[in-house]
């Protein structure tokens, strides 16, 4: 792997083709869950991990997959990562899995996996479709975290809160509370809240696209000397 082509790839992941903020892949759960910082937290690292550990199945058995069947096949492989994901949260992190439901096992319906799985990890060798998919799922994964915290603290005035569900007993102190004798805001936590603040966040990216380009364009480019100039 060459580093230009891995900086690419996390900067795709992370910002320019970021799922959450510029593909728009995977809303529900993105919105469903995204209610508080933990609940977060926990999916956004289960769908980080079904990522990353199907795009590194999907590229070891690309040369034997015929194209006919390759997405009912990336498909199996896809919920045979979420069913392992869930089992092994059920097990583990038992009160966090009854919280999250269904949505752990939705992953495999989830665009941004089955999207990476067949237009890059089929394409690409082991080592570029690990890090693609540790890339798009960490982006993915940011965004699901920075939207529960704000929805989390609007709502309630708390960051962190039950954060022993994901972390045990050691996290039971980690409750930030930021707004003292706060009431609350409803509407922070009810779906239509997530819609508002996914909004702003995109506004926010492309706010600082735009800027970006403005300033690419203001700022002269320098020229090199003519030569024999000191």
């Amino acid at each position: 792997m060459s580093a230009p082509r891995l900086t690419e790839l996390a900067a795709d992941g992370l910002w320019r083709n970021n799922p959450a903020l510029v593909q728009v892949l995977g809303l529900c759960p993105l919105l469903a869950i995204s209610n508080t910082t933990v609940n977060a937290i926990g999916l956004g690292i289960a769908t980080l991990f079904v990522l990353t550990a199907s795009n590194v199945l999907v590229s070891l058995i690309r040369h034997w997959v015929r194209p006919e069947v390759r997405l009912p096949v990336f498909v199996m492989v896809i919920a045979s990562v979420v069913t392992a994901v869930e089992l092994a949260m059920n097990a583990w992190l038992h009160e966090l899995y009854l919280i999250l439901g269904i949505f752990i096992p939705l992953i495999v319906t989830n665009c941004i996996v089955i999207a990476r799985a067949e237009g890059f990890a089929s394409r690409n060798r082991l080592s570029l479709a690990a890090w693609d998919g540790f890339m798009m799922g960490m982006g993915f994964a940011l965004v699901l975290v920075a939207l529960g915290a704000v929805r989390e603290l609007l709502g309630s005035g708390t960051v962190l809160a039950n954060a022993h569900l994901l972390f045990g007993d050691i996290a039971r102190s980690w409750t930030l509370t930021l707004i003292p004798e706060y009431r609350g805001f409803l509407l922070a936590i009810l779906p239509p809240g997530a819609f508002i603040a996914l909004a702003f966040l995109i506004a926010a990216k492309n706010a600082i696209d735009a800027r970006r380009k403005r300033l690419a364009r203001v700022l002269p480019v320098s020229s090199p000397l003519p030569e024999g100039a000191h």
